[in-house]
C-alpha cells in the first residue's frame, strides 16, 4: 500500500536533491547575507514599483492607440516616474483644518508598509549553496509562511480606513468604508480558495508549496477554480478595476485620498502597485509554481549552484511581470462594477464557490489516496496529478459553461423578468418607427 499524499509528497520533494543535509551558515553568515537580501530586495521592489507607473501609462495608451509618456527621458520616457516623484516632492503640503494630524500623516505609511512586509517569506529563487553554507532566497523562509502572509497583508486596509476617517471629508469617509466592506467581502473567499493549495501541499511553508508544485504539476492546472477565485480576489483587495469602487472618481472624487496631496498623495499610488507587486507574486507562488522552471527538474536537483539561483529567479520576475501586465490590461478592458455587484459577487458567488470546491478538493485527494495511485511513475508522470487535471476539466466545464453561462460578471439581480425587457424594447422600437425624427436625433 503506497503512503498518503503528504507523506509521498515529502518523500518526493526530499528525494529531488541528490545529497546529504545542507549545511547551514554560521550567525555571521546568515546576518550578512540577510542584509545583502534585505537591501537588494528593497532596491529592486522600489525600482520596480516606480516602473510600473510608467508601464501603466505605456500600457494604456497601446491599448488606446496613444504614444504614452514620450518627453522626459527620450522618446520612451524612462525619466517619466523620476520626473513625477520630483513634483510630488516640490508641490505644497496640504492638511484639513478639522482632520486628525497625525493618523492623517500616518495612514499613508500604514497602508504601504504591509505589502512590503509581506515580500519577507516569498521565495524568489532557489536555494544557493554558497561556501559558507545553504543561502535561502527568502528573507525569512519561516515554516508558517502562507500565514503570515494572511496575517499582515490584512493590515493595508487600516490605512486606508484610517484615511478616510482623519480626513474629516464624507467623501473620503466613504471611500474608506466602501474599502474596508470589500475587503472583508472578498479576503473571506481569497482565504478559502488557498485551501485546496495546502491540501495539496500539507504544509503552509511557501518553499513547500513550491517543491510539491514540481512534483505533481502547477496548480492553476489542478486547481483551476480556486485560481480563478484567488485571481478575482486579488483585483478586489488592491482596489483596482473593476473593483476600484473605493476611490471612484464619478460617484466619490477621489475616495479616500481625497484631501491628500503631495508625496502623501503619491504613497497611495505607491501602495497600491506595492500591492499589486505583491498580489502577483502571490499568484505566482501559490499556483503558478514560484520560481520553478517548466518541463524541467534540472532547477530543483543538486547540486544548487548560483546560476540555478539566477535564473530561477528570473522566471519568478518574468511570472509576476505578467500577472502585474494583466493588472492593467483588466484596467483599460472593464468597466466598474455597481456596488451592489461587488458585494453580490462577493457573498453569493466566490463564498459558495469557494467553500464548495474545498469539498470537492479534499474528497478527491482521499479517494486518490484510498485507492493508492501514485505521486510519480517511472516515466516521470504523475497519475496523482493526472488525476487531479482531469477533475480539474470537469469542474471548469461544470462551472463555467454549465452553472454560470455568461452571468458570472453581473451576478446582481434585476426585477425586471425577460418577457417585461422584450416588451419595453419593443414599445422602444414602435416609437421610433413612429417618429423617424427622433431617429435622426439620437444618431446625431
Amino acid at each position: 500500500m503506497t503512503l498518503p499524499l503528504l507523506a509521498q509528497i515529502q518523500l518526493a520533494t526530499s528525494a529531488l536533491p541528490v545529497e546529504g543535509p545542507a549545511r547551514q551558515p554560521s550567525f555571521v553568515v546568515f546576518l550578512v547575507a540577510t542584509l545583502v537580501k534585505m537591501i537588494v530586495l528593497f532596491t529592486v521592489y522600489m525600482v520596480v514599483v516606480a516602473l510600473l507607473t510608467l508601464a501603466e501609462r505605456k500600457i494604456s495608451a497601446w491599448i488606446q492607440g496613444r504614444l504614452g509618456p514620450n518627453r522626459v527621458g527620450g522618446k520612451l520616457g524612462l525619466l517619466q516616474p523620476a520626473a513625477d516623484g520630483l513634483k510630488n516632492i516640490m508641490k505644497e503640503e496640504t492638511a484639513p483644518p478639522f482632520g486628525a494630524g497625525f493618523l492623517f500623516t500616518l495612514a499613508p505609511v500604514i497602508a504601504f508598509v504591509p505589502a512590503m512586509m509581506t515580500w519577507a517569506v516569498i521565495p524568489w529563487g532557489a536555494p544557493w549553496d554558497s561556501p559558507w553554507g545553504r543561502i535561502e532566497m527568502a528573507l525569512a523562509p519561516l515554516p508558517i509562511g502562507f500565514l503570515y502572509i494572511l496575517a499582515i497583508a490584512s493590515l493595508g486596509i487600516y490605512g486606508i480606513v484610517i484615511a478616510g476617517w482623519a480626513s474629516n471629508n464624507k467623501y473620503s469617509l466613504l471611500g474608506g468604508l466602501r474599502s474596508s466592506a470589500q475587503m472583508v467581502s472578498y479576503e473571506i473567499a481569497m482565504g478559502m480558495s488557498t485551501i485546496p493549495v495546502l491540501i495539496l501541499a500539507g504544509n503552509v511553508a511557501l518553499s513547500d508549496i513550491v517543491q510539491q508544485q514540481a512534483t505533481i504539476g502547477w496548480n492553476v492546472l489542478n486547481l483551476t477554480v480556486a485560481f480563478f477565485i484567488f485571481l478575482v480576489a486579488a483585483f478586489a483587495e488592491t482596489n483596482r478595476l473593476p473593483f476600484d469602487l473605493p476611490e471612484a472618481e464619478s460617484e466619490l472624487i477621489a475616495g479616500y485620498h481625497s484631501e491628500y496631496s503631495s508625496m502623501k498623495f503619491s504613497m497611495f499610488f505607491i501602495a497600491e502597485y506595492a500591492n499589486m507587486m505583491t498580489a502577483s507574486a502571490l499568484m505566482a507562488t501559490l499556483f503558478f509554481g514560484g520560481w520553478d522552471i517548466p518541463f524541467t527538474l534540472w532547477d530543483n536537483l543538486a547540486p544548487h549552484t548560483g546560476l540555478k539561483t539566477v535564473l530561477t529567479g528570473l522566471f519568478f520576475f518574468l511570472k509576476v511581470q505578467f500577472f502585474v501586465f494583466t493588472y492593467m490590461w483588466i484596467r483599460w478592458t472593464l468597466p466598474r462594477f455597481r456596488y451592489d455587484q461587488l458585494m453580490s459577487l462577493g457573498w453569493r458567488f466566490m463564498l459558495p464557490l469557494a467553500l464548495g470546491y474545498i469539498v470537492v478538493v479534499a474528497t478527491v485527494v482521499l479517494a486518490l489516496d484510498h485507492f493508492d495511485v501514485p505521486l510519480r511513475s517511472s516515466i516521470g508522470l504523475s497519475p496523482f496529478g493526472l488525476a487531479l487535471l482531469a477533475v480539474n476539466v470537469v469542474c471548469c466545464i461544470v462551472l463555467f459553461f454549465w452553472l454560470d453561462r455568461g452571468r458570472v460578471i453581473s451576478p446582481a439581480t434585476s426585477r425586471v423578468t425577460g418577457a417585461e425587457l422584450a416588451r419595453l424594447r419593443a414599445a422602444a422600437a414602435q416609437r421610433l418607427s413612429q417618429h423617424p425624427a427622433l431617429t435622426t436625433e439620437a444618431g446625431d
